[in-house]
């Protein structure tokens, strides 16, 4: 980004260049700044206050030694601020030093966000307290003996013990405790804005703006603005009339450039604010504000702001030839794939360590083919909503919820933070909703009903919800806002958006949808209170995912399947306007998201079934879905019908009438090698936005036991690939004993079950899957099978003979562990579990983190060799391990698979088993990597454990 500025070379030293040594040294409002700056972030000295006995003693005075050191903004008790949590009341202390250059201007210490009663003292004079957790707030120095140039001390005290009505959200995962936003001193002139707003109208080429002053204008002053881009001047200079605070003008923008995801323009501002005709501004008198004010962060020189804003609209059109409303980005549908975004660090909690951190959270969304985040129950910070703005990201912004009951007090505290919100982020383009309420969270009243005590969400609140939704769409009408983003048997009262939340079984979205469908049209009642009906709002599925779809949420698992089964439903069904994905990233007891706490990566498997297949085709515009069921099992030769629908979501002109779907049928054998078996195109007929059934195609199976993938790729005329899909067929046929290859050599197949093991000893556990379809040793030890030798196998017409097998690591996870059991509590107050594989449904991801593990392989006793299983793994591509389970909302090491393996049998070995009659196979582990083996209905490949004989 490009600031116009003109700042004394000593300033700017001071505000940027001196500041590099210190966590978060940018500017923490690139779209609210003022040149005159000093980044308070660093060491500060910091005293816990257990027995609150800290103001008693006199510790505001600045002359008490705190004990330990905190590294500010990191709230108290994550790893980041270097110090544990201890206590609810803290105390903060340093000395600062005002720039000599800032005398005769208004200087304000200005806090980005701190949890939760916050008090201010400079040199033991108070300057004020502000209650609030999530915005920023400010008080002003100059009137309190302020010195420029010399050292003075500044000491806080945060008081963050529990209170009911405090808008708290999920700091469960980690608890923004005390200050957790860049601290930071500002210089002003005695008029200074408060407030700049643009409001785009693309139609008219035009933006509204508003400026407000936090207090009457001691005289005339003249607002300039240079808007970047646009000719000097083109903007007239207005006058806001003294003892005004408001002024409200349009400017033109002609030839504008709109913000749009894939080009996000951002128009940079320079606002000065002088006195009228250059007359000297009287001289600077202050009077004392003991109250702190929410306020909108620092500008440029004494008078002036540097600020951004986005040429976009957000409205409500339908999906053209429907009559489905769809949320619009510049008068275009969009069809919303969003995700929520917890905006957590395992380290910071609330806070990210460095700019660049924030910078890739949006780029991770925006690489995967996403294109918005929920932040969920956060007001988020102002450098990631920055980055989302420069990116282009949309972002549904949420009021965070209180935990109490919806008394006076609590709606009082909604209703005063809510203001605050919109304020702060009003000029960030990349925000298009605002969603008020999570779940009905805190809006439920304890009542006596049949003489038990229950939670209900009473008329009355569902008015005074109405309400707080009119309230924001009177501060913002230039987006959309939601009432209550809807679960577990709420409805919607007055609403933009008729949202709401399902957590499903990848088997379960066909039916759900089905049913959602018929019951939402406008009038309808369906997900709302009784007294409000549907209107002509957007249906969007505002949570999603299988974390919550099995019983006792699915822990950590190949969340990719499931997945992949709702995305292809979804796309099916377009009166449903987008959906939202749980989650961004894993937190302490979720683990379904697209990246891990730490934003490591974990695999999903789709490149296996279709080269060069990544999340991204799953988010594509135009999509071929061959519905909910990606596996199906089939008979050998049997045509299978494959249904497909398109659906386009964009309104490209530029691919011509016709597209090109390449179908391959390819996979793997009863040996695990790749097949490729036949392949065809099929032309379709393209217009933009089309949704439409397509003629299905018929597909024959392979004749022998298998894999099958049914590769969908669609392309535009210059062969260009637009998505990737695909379907697997599971072709179930008995493996004969005996069978001739290709070339005439005969091979007889001795198979064996994994769960028939003979003998089986391991340090740590030994267990079965689903009766013995994949078989698990933990720690050291070893499995030993017992092969029959067939007795008309000689040494005269055996030409030797290999091993194959499906087998991986076997790390022992916390469900499978002897005591393993739930921990209770409730993991949003800071609970619960946090063992991302101790829900018995779990089964850890495929990620960058490996476990591996050697197996010695001995057949009678000689040694055949080693083999290194790389990992443990889970995601698509144990195929078999999800097509298996059984559909009853309980899952058993779904999608774990391992790695083919192929051994030869020593020659000695087989003249032993010919001379005994049997071939003992041992697999033996040394380490603690374990072993896992797969039978034919388990894991990647349609094989048991087989010996593969060359007969002459």
């Amino acid at each position: 980004m490009r600031f116009y500025l003109t700042i004394p070379f000593f300033i700017l030293t001071l505000s940027i260049f001196a500041q590099t040594d210190i966590p978060l040294p940018e500017h923490p409002r690139p779209d609210w700044q003022r040149s005159n700056w000093l980044n308070l972030n660093g060491d500060w000295s910091f005293q816990f206050d257990k027995e609150d006995v800290g103001l008693k003693k006199g510790w505001a005075k600045g002359t008490q030694k705190f004990p330990l050191t905190i590294k500010v903004p990191f709230p108290w008790g994550s790893k980041l601020s270097g110090v544990k949590d201890e206590a609810d009341i803290a105390w903060y202390q340093r000395t600062v030093t005002v720039p000599k250059e800032w005398k005769g201007q208004r200087v304000f210490v200005v806090i980005g966000a701190s949890d939760y009663k916050t008090t201010v003292w400079l040199d033991g004079k108070e300057l004020g307290s502000f209650e609030g957790g999530y915005v920023p707030f400010e008080f002003e120095l100059s009137s309190l003996g302020l010195k420029a140039g010399a050292m003075q001390k500044l000491v806080i005290r945060v008081d963050d013990k529990r209170r009911d009505y405090a808008l708290y959200g999920k700091q469960g995962y980690g608890n923004a405790r005390g200050i957790w936003q860049t601290i930071y001193l500002e210089a002003r002139a005695k008029d200074y804005l408060e407030t700049l707003h643009f409001s785009p109208d693309i139609d008219n080429s035009k933006v509204k703006v508003t400026a407000t002053l936090p207090q009457p204008a001691s005289q005339d002053l003249e607002l300039k603005l240079n808007i970047a881009g646009l000719r000097p001047g083109n903007v007239p200079a207005q006058t806001i009339a003294k003892g005004q605070t408001q002024l409200t003008f349009e400017a033109d923008m002609p030839n504008f450039k709109l913000w749009t995801l894939e080009n996000p323009f951002l128009y940079e501002v320079e606002a000065n604010l002088t006195a009228s005709a250059d007359r000297p501004q009287p001289p600077l008198q202050v009077e004392r504000r003991s109250k702190a004010s929410p306020q909108m962060g620092g500008l440029r020189g004494a008078d002036g702001v540097n600020t951004y804003f986005g040429m976009r609209k957000i409205s409500v059109v339908n999906l053209p030839e429907t009559n489905y409303p769809y949320v619009a980005l510049n008068n275009q549908p969009i069809y919303l794939q969003l995700t929520l975004d917890q905006s957590y660090h395992p380290d910071g909690f609330y806070t990210f360590p460095t700019d660049e951190f924030m910078k890739n959270e949006i780029k991770l969304a925006k690489d995967i083919g996403l294109n918005g985040i929920r932040t969920h129950i956060k007001i988020d910070v102002p450098r990631k909503l920055y980055w989302a703005d420069r990116l282009g990201l949309l972002v549904m912004s949420d009021l965070p919820n209180f935990w109490g009951q919806p008394n006076a007090e609590a709606r009082a505290e909604s209703e005063r933070v809510l203001p605050q919100l919109i304020k702060r982020d009003f000029n960030h383009p990349a925000i298009f909703s605002w969603i008020i309420f999570n779940e009905t969270w805190g809006l439920r009243t304890k009542v006596e009903d049949n003489g038990k005590k229950v939670n209900k969400y009473l008329p009355e609140t569902q008015q005074w919800v109405a309400s707080m939704y009119r309230k924001a769409k009177a501060l913002d009408p230039t987006r959309l806002v939601e009432d209550n983003s809807i679960c577990c048997g709420a409805g919607h009262t007055e609403t933009d958006i008729n949202s709401w939340h399902e957590y499903l079984p990848g088997y379960g979205w066909e039916d759900y949808l089905k049913n959602l469908t018929s019951k939402t049209f406008e009038g309808s009642t369906f997900n709302f209170e009784k007294g409000y009906a549907a209107g002509k709002q957007p249906n969007i599925n505002s949570e999603f995912g299988n974390v919550w779809g099995y019983d006792g949420s699915a822990g950590d698992v190949d969340w990719t399947w499931d997945y992949h089964r709702s995305v292809n439903a979804f796309r099916k069904y377009p009166l449903v306007a987008g959906w939202l994905y749980t989650e961004h990233h894993d937190v302490i007891n979720e683990w379904n998201g697209y990246f891990k706490f730490d934003r490591t990566q974990k695999f999903t498997g789709l490149e296996a079934f279709v080269p060069g297949m990544t999340l991204k085709d799953l988010h594509a515009d135009i999509y071929v879905t061959t519905g909910q069921d990606i596996s199906k099992s089939v008979r050998a030769t049997e045509v299978v019908q494959v249904p497909l629908t398109i659906s386009s979501m964009t309104g490209r002109t530029d691919l011509g009438n016709e597209l090109t779907l390449k179908v391959e049928l390819n996979g793997w054998d009863a040996f695990g090698q790749e097949k490729k078996w036949h392949s065809f195109t099929q032309k379709i007929a393209y217009k933009p936005w089309m949704q439409q059934a397509l003629a299905p195609i018929y597909v024959i199976m392979p004749t022998e036991k298998s894999v099958a993938v049914l590769s969908l790729v669609l392309e535009d005329a210059k062969g260009n690939i637009l998505s990737r899909n695909f379907n697997t067929y599971i072709v179930e046929k008995p493996q004969a004993n005996e069978m001739v290859t290709g070339g005439g050599q005969k091979l007889r197949l001795l198979t064996i079950a994994p769960k028939n093991f003979s003998d089986a000893k391991w340090s740590q556990k030994q267990w079965n899957v689903l009766d013995g379809l994949k078989v698990n040793g933990a720690g050291a030890g070893y499995f030993e099978y017992k092969i029959k030798w067939p007795t008309d196998l000689k040494t005269d017409n055996v030409g030797g003979a290999s091993f194959i097998m499906e087998a991986s690591a076997k790390q022992l996870f916390g469900k499978d562990r002897d005591n393993a059991a739930k921990i209770d509590g409730d993991y949003m107050l800071g609970g619960g579990t946090a063992d991302n594989s101790r829900n018995p449904n779990a089964y850890p991801m495929t990620d960058e983190y490996k476990f591996p593990s050697d197996v010695a392989i001995s057949f009678n006793g000689i040694a055949a060799g080693k083999l290194n299983l790389p990992d443990d793994p889970a995601d698509h591509r144990g195929v078999l391990s999800w097509h298996y389970q059984p559909q009853d909302k309980k899952l058993r090491e779904a999608g774990s698979y391992g790695y083919r393996v192929e051994v030869n049998v020593p020659a000695e070995a087989l003249q032993k088993a010919i001379q005994t009659g049997e071939l003992v196979l041992r697999l033996a582990v040394e380490g603690n990597g374990g072993l896992a083996i797969y039978g034919e209905k388990f894991g990647m490949y349609p094989f048991e454990p087989t010996v593969i004989v060359k007969v002459k």
